[in-house]
């Protein structure tokens, strides 16, 4: 079986994730493992992945200062990689978390505390208009 064909991304139980198909970058949801609530979305090279599976820190690549982002390091807010899922045509992840501190969002809510998820707002059905969504 050729190392990319169809069947050997798709069948296999071997990790062959496909870098180079996206300019060596996938796009990884981030989503609690208790609650599987959602918190982001980022990006990971080879490099995040191979951080995150050997010390267990979740790990990105920072698209807006092009280097290696472990998360919590400058906010304390960590997270913690405990299962890694991998879709159909291994080119997007899903890392399932436990969390050690606020949460995950860089911004903060009305009470200065960081937000847990990035997700914080929902679009209003047919006024174009966000509302704010968390507690």
């Amino acid at each position: 079986m050729a190392k990319n064909s169809t069947r050997s991304i798709e069948e296999t139980t071997s990790l062959n994730l496909q870098f180079e198909k996206r300019g060596g970058l996938l796009p990884v949801v981030v989503q609690e493992l208790s609650s599987k609530e959602i918190l982001m979305v980022a990006s990971v090279n080879r490099e995040a992945v191979e951080h995150s599976l050997k010390t267990g820190e979740a790990t990105f690549w920072s698209t807006s200062r092009n280097e290696i982002w472990i998360k919590g390091l400058t906010s304390g807010n960590r997270i913690y990689l405990k299962e890694l899922l991998v879709d159909c045509d291994q080119d997007a992840l899903i890392y399932l978390v436990t969390l050690d501190g606020d949460g995950v969002c860089h911004t903060k809510n009305q009470k200065n505390s960081y937000r847990k998820s990035c997700f914080y707002r929902k679009l209003i059905p047919g006024k174009n208009l966000l509302e704010m969504i968390e507690p």
